[in-house]
């Protein structure tokens, strides 16, 4: 029997590198990254992003994960994860579908990687919040906090910012074998 396959979810505010990592760390590692779903559905939108749209996008996602993990070799790396919905239907509309709150107490990450807001700002037109960094990054620390998430939060630079990420992937990966 194979064993299961460990998910690495990587989180955090907006402009962090999140796909950057993901993608290096894919590659590291010999394996694929589950994209973020809402960068292409909300490139998409001719408006702002409705309560309906959060749920799309969270199926989106779930869906993305599940055609993902049977291609991946021993670790899957997640782009984001739906916690990304809660935050920003909370900030936007105040309040998060009751599905996305179910699930997240059944949808296991073995591990977070939460990239850290010291990197510069880079414009996007799907980015929206230069100046709430610090607050979306307290947001995260608290929803983190709130699942018991196991979660380590990476800095740095170019490189050094990538070889933070694998430090604390093979940390994870020595403490559970």
């Amino acid at each position: 029997m194979s064993s299961p396959i460990l998910k690495i979810a990587i989180v955090g505010p907006e402009s962090t590198g999140k796909s950057t990592m993901s993608a290096h760390l894919a590659k590291h590692y010999h394996t694929i990254w589950v994209p973020e779903f809402a960068r292409d559905y909300c490139a998409a939108l001719t408006g702002p992003p409705t309560l309906q749209d959060e749920l799309n996008m969270f199926h989106g996602q779930l869906a993305l994960e599940e055609e993902h993990l049977p291609k991946a070799n021993k670790i899957l790396i997640c782009d984001t994860t739906f916690i990304t919905i809660k935050i920003w239907s909370d900030h936007m509309f105040g309040h998060t579908p009751p599905e996305v709150i179910e699930e997240l107490n059944n949808h296991h990450y073995d591990c977070y990687l939460l990239l850290n807001i010291d990197l510069p700002w880079e414009d996007d037109p799907l980015r929206d919040f230069p100046g709430l960094r610090e607050h979306f990054m307290d947001v995260w620390v608290k929803e983190l906090n709130a699942i018991n998430a196991n979660y380590t939060l990476i800095s740095g630079l170019g490189q050094d910012r990538y070889q933070n990420g694998v430090t604390a992937i093979n940390t994870f990966l020595k403490s559970i074998h």
